[in-house]
């Protein structure tokens, strides 16, 4: 006997369709009888009991609303042929069955079983035979408790499932079906498949020979062509590898080889079948089990965005307790789901966040205090605490971490946290890591959403600025202490190190709280500045507290000149503050550490202590080594905070003497210092002043070009952001003017096979420079789209996702927003594919599959075309959506030209039929400009007339071409002649109108104010007239003399 199935709630199988169908499901199969593959056997004469049950088949087709009541009356004729009537007076059966013929339970087996055949070759499309099927399943399950019911009352004790006239029913049925599973007709094999599937999602225990059967028939249809029929297939399995449960349970009672290849079987289906929906009817049907857990929760990175909404919409509320999952696993879901690209997947994951899983913690709080009694746990701090602490807030709750993201739309779907929050004295004296993030995000969310509506809900729960610099002051003390005390052990125990984590996080928490207060206050603005300031000179001040504590002291400063020279003096003090503090820490002896900050930025007023130190030669190797550690940690200390500080000035560095005093004593020297961590500091450093001074920037470009030059990866990363910062705020002259940088930005985009990640930088500065129309050179602008576009396509950054993703989403962004960038494609276009060509050429086969690692030049071919079609061009003014039949293509036409002159060319063969079936693609617009329009129409016809392709391909494309053109350019012709003739008598200035857009000029080599006019093509043909102009002396008017009789002709054109 088999296990019962698993506990996940039943789903159907029948996917609801809203296309409604008047055709019953007698008059559907006729229709179809002949071309399906179904063997129907042979029918038998009519009966009152056919007619009986094909009534309620009939009528359970139109509607699902009637089932039940339908079940119940198919029920009655099931037992009047399977039961001798208990109270025959009554005679209700009898008025079931009125002609009072005899019928036994086999003729209602046959005749059920001939109208389930009936329902087989129903297509997809039609909702009777998904309706049926319900129906179908529907009976069978009621007619089983109504039968168990029955025998209950008389062998309840039974040890092994019972045969009863509905479980004979349903074997019949199956044995009948199952045979259909390798129909050759897709709809018999699906409706087979869907019928099998629903009756096992439908019963509770199945006979055990027929459970093999089942199980057997659907393996076989999970490697089904049609997807329709797999989706269907699995739906059933699912539910059979249900038995795992138990299984494991009685070992003795299963077969466990044959319970694990059924879902090694289906995880192989789930993590590869080619169709979405059979992965998700897995996704929501497989048993939830240790070893298929992984497999579900991989599904959130499925590329289907409706099965990724399913991990959270439907598998994660039906796992229950969300602290079953890794702190790790926990994390990953968050991530992945908030920050999925379809909203409808973020939105899911959203709602798990802030609906079930603060229900499983805050929920299980009130059960341990004993209150049980209300459905949605209230809200509490505790509650939201814990949940906090799930998804390890330190962690995720850093900059770019996930916690905020789900802070954030935990506070804007629950409205009854937001009224219940209390920010009191005893919260803020005994804050926690959870405790400061839930008030760090909910003054985030306040202060940021909702356009102001919740301002005055933080200003009233948040305390005054005063309290909370006394808040910040004591959670600090608390913090240097903690890494005093840990720096001065030897052995550092973990709980220690974990405390001093989590109090670094409070203080970061709490300065981005103190980042958004408002300091119209001055009391609290004063008591906020003198803590900051003295927190600043703090040299154990962690770095991500000091670049916080910068941040804030700049928003405390005024906005304008003097408010900066205000931050930049306080700053500056700090820092030598803190180097006096470090040297004092030395051990006595010591010599001047590298470039004293202190006596260099604030002048030479600090004695020097050169004299102490007389036994250089006795100092040993070990003192030595600590000694040149202890400078550097000075100079990083000291070059950090001075990052910071310029990170947040933007005024002209010539103009303020702090900053070029400290780019003189400290900068300058860090740059030239041998030791690479603190050279490497400067070099950020003085490419920050670089961005405040222009003269300074251009001094310093053959500097940052030799670290690139000469550094390591990601030293050269640092010289690429450097530079492309210049550019974007000094402009692009300064490219134009060192052709070695040129040359800086192309080595890095080619340097993909040593240092993917510089390529990766690289590409994403030069797509910044592109799109912002930093780089507006010509020749600079088509060599660095040239080498982006070849970079692309190139399999050598198959593997390098940055260069990859940053460009999917720049080509086409770059191309659509301008019609000067298409045209700039355009001129490198021809040029990129040959190279790629080449690139492709070079490929050695047994290294790499060509076909699989680089797209194919037809479709690069093809991406050109698209990038370059004027109708998906950003026009000013024109709706994206509007129709754009009518736009300017020109640079479309120039694309034609270009193809044209390469094919004439000495391209190779195989090259031209890669770009001659690219004119074929090109569209053709009649408001381009008519002098390209006719010069392509003569390039093309001469190319159709000298055969210039062999290829039938190219041919077709020629072919193409040629007659979209004859027809705009016929057209353009039949407009001159109709305006011509509607002129009146003054010729001259006509036939100079008509020679302003003729199709050629050719000067008169013997007369330089004579030119040949060539005349408009006439049809097919082309007239050749001659008109010479010359320019009178005087007025400067223009004559126009015909020569014989133009002028007539002009006026009786087509007259004739």
């Amino acid at each position: 006997m088999p296990a019962r199935v698993s506990s996940r709630s039943s789903r159907t199988s029948a996917a609801a369709s809203n296309k409604a169908s008047s055709n019953t499901l007698r008059a559907s199969t006729a229709s179809r009888a002949s071309s399906s593959n179904l063997d129907i056997p042979e029918e038998t004469p009519d009966s009152q009991l056919r007619k009986q049950i094909c009534a309620v088949f009939r009528d359970a087709q139109k509607t699902t609303a009637t089932h039940r009541k339908l079940a119940v009356t198919l029920r009655k004729i099931h037992e009047a042929c399977c039961y001798e009537p208990t109270r025959p007076s009554k005679k209700k059966q009898d008025a079931v069955l009125a002609d009072g013929d005899d019928f036994d339970e086999t003729d209602f087996n046959t005749e059920f079983t001939r109208c389930v055949f009936r329902i087989m070759p129903v297509k997809k499309s039609e909702s009777v035979g998904d309706r049926t099927i319900r129906f179908i399943g529907l009976f069978l399950r009621h007619a089983n408790d109504k039968d168990n019911a029955l025998l209950g009352e008389t062998d309840a004790d039974a040890s092994t499932m019972p045969e009863t006239p509905s479980s004979r029913l349903t074997t019949q049925v199956m044995e009948a079906v199952l045979p259909l599973l390798t129909s050759k007709d897709k709809f018999v094999r699906y409706r087979s498949t869907q019928l099998i599937s629903h009756i096992i999602n439908s019963l509770d225990a199945i006979d055990d020979e027929l459970f093999q059967k089942l199980r057997q028939g659907l393996l076989k249809r999970i490697r089904d062509k049609e997807a329709v029929v797999r989706s269907q297939a699995v739906l059933g399995l699912g539910r059979l590898a249900g038995n795992q449960i138990e299984g494991m349970e009685n070992p003795d009672d299963s077969d466990d080889e044959a319970e694990t290849g059924l879902l090694e079987k289906l995880l192989e289906v789930l993590q590869n079948d080619p169709s979405a929906e059979v992965r998700r009817s897995l996704l929501v049907n497989l048993p939830i089990l240790p070893n298929t857990l992984p497999y579900l929760l991989e599904r959130a990175r499925d590329q289907d965005a409706a099965t990724r909404r399913a991990v959270y919409s439907r598998l994660l509320p039906a796992l229950g307790d969300f602290r079953h999952l890794s702190l790790s696993m926990r994390e990953k879901l968050l991530r992945w789901g908030l920050r999925d690209r379809d909203e409808n997947v973020r939105k899911a994951a959203g709602r798990l966040f802030r609906d079930r899983w603060i229900e499983d913690c805050a929920g299980m709080n009130q059960l341990e205090e004993g209150d049980a009694s209300a459905e949605s746990a209230a809200p509490t701090l505790d509650g939201l605490l814990e949940l906090l602490e799930r998804i390890d807030v330190v962690n995720s709750g850093v900059e770019n971490g996930v916690a905020l993201e789900a802070m954030k739309g935990f506070w804007e779907g629950r409205p009854d946290y937001r009224n219940a929050m209390e920010f009191d004295d005893k919260f803020w004296e005994t804050l926690s890591a959870e405790s400061v993030f839930v008030a760090r995000s909910f003054n985030d969310f306040c202060r940021t959403e909702g356009n102001g509506k919740y301002e005055a809900l933080v200003e009233e729960k948040l305390p005054e600025v005063t309290k909370i610099a006394y808040f910040l002051e004591r959670y600090l003390n608390v913090l240097i202490e903690a890494i005093r005390r840990v720096d001065s052990q030897g052995n550092v125990e973990e709980d220690e190190e974990e405390d001093t984590v989590e109090q670094e996080f409070i203080v970061e928490q709490l300065l981005h709280i103190v980042l958004t207060l408002d300091y119209s206050d001055e009391v609290g603005r004063r008591k906020m500045f003198a803590l900051l300031r003295q927190a600043l000179s703090i040299p154990e001040l962690p770095d991500e507290v000091t670049k916080l504590t910068i941040e804030v002291l700049r928003d405390i400063c005024a906005p304008d000149a003097a408010g900066e020279k205000e931050f930049c003096s306080v700053v500056l003090e700090a820092v030598a503050d803190v180097h006096d503090a470090i040297v004092d820490d030395a051990a006595n002896g010591d010599d001047e550490s590298f470039h004293s900050a202190r006596s260099e930025v604030s002048g030479a007023s600090t004695p020097t202590k050169k004299g102490k130190a007389t036994k250089d030669e006795e100092i040993s190797e070990e003192e030595s080594r600590e000694k040149a550690i202890k400078e550097i940690m000075i100079n990083m200390k000291c070059l950090h905070i001075v990052q910071c500080m310029l990170s947040n000035v933007e005024g002209n560095l010539q103009q303020n003497d702090h900053l070029v005093s400290m780019l003189n004593n400290l900068v300058v020297p860090a740059v030239r210092s041998h030791e690479a961590p603190v050279r490497e500091r400067g070099l950020v450093c003085l490419g920050l002043c670089a961005l405040l001074d222009r003269s300074l920037a251009e001094e310093n470009l053959t500097l940052f070009m030799h670290f690139f030059s000469k550094g390591h990866a990601a030293l050269q990363i640092t010289a690429l952001h450097i530079l492309t910062d210049i550019l974007n705020v000094h402009g692009a002259q300064l490219l134009s003017a060192n052709p070695a940088l040129l040359k800086v930005y192309v080595k890095a985009l080619r340097s993909g096979s040593r240092h993917p990640e510089v390529q990766g930088a690289a590409t994403v500065a030069v797509s910044k420079l592109l799109l912002g129309r930093v780089v507006t050179d010509y020749d600079t602008s088509s060599e660095l789209l040239k080498t982006l576009v070849v970079a692309y396509f190139d399999p050598s950054t198959a593997g390098n996702q940055s260069v990859r993703q940053a460009l999917n989403y720049f080509l086409p962004v770059f191309c659509y927003s301008r019609a000067e960038n298409q045209d700039l494609l355009r001129s490198v276009a021809l040029d990129a594919l040959h190279a790629l060509y080449n690139i492709r050429e070079g490929i050695d086969d047994d290294e790499m599959d060509v076909d699989d690692e680089m797209a194919s030049l037809n479709t690069i071919g093809a991406c050109f075309v698209d990038w370059t079609d004027p109708r998906k061009c950003y026009l000013p003014g024109v709706p994206m959506d509007a129709d754009r039949k009518n736009v300017n293509g020109d640079v479309h036409l120039d694309l034609a030209a270009d193809i044209l002159e390469k094919l004439n060319s000495n391209f190779s063969k195989e090259e031209k039929k890669v770009i001659a079936p690219l004119l074929g693609k090109l569209y053709i617009s009649p408001t381009s400009t008519e002098e390209k329009l006719r010069t392509l129409y003569e390039d093309v016809s001469a190319g159709v007339e000298d055969n210039l392709l062999t290829d039938a391909t190219g041919r077709n494309a020629l072919y193409k071409i040629h007659v979209s053109l004859g027809k705009i350019v016929n057209a353009l012709g039949d407009g001159d002649r109709v305006s011509r003739r509607s002129r009146s008598v003054s010729v001259a200035p006509s036939v100079a109108a008509s020679t302003a857009t003729a199709d050629r000029t050719a000067t008169d080599d013997g007369d330089d104010d004579a030119t040949v006019v060539m005349g408009r093509r006439s049809g097919d043909a082309t007239v050749l007239e001659e008109v010479k102009e010359e320019e009178e002396e005087g007025d400067g008017d223009t004559v126009v003399r015909k020569e014989e009789e133009l002028v007539d002709e002009l006026l009786t054109d087509d007259e004739a």
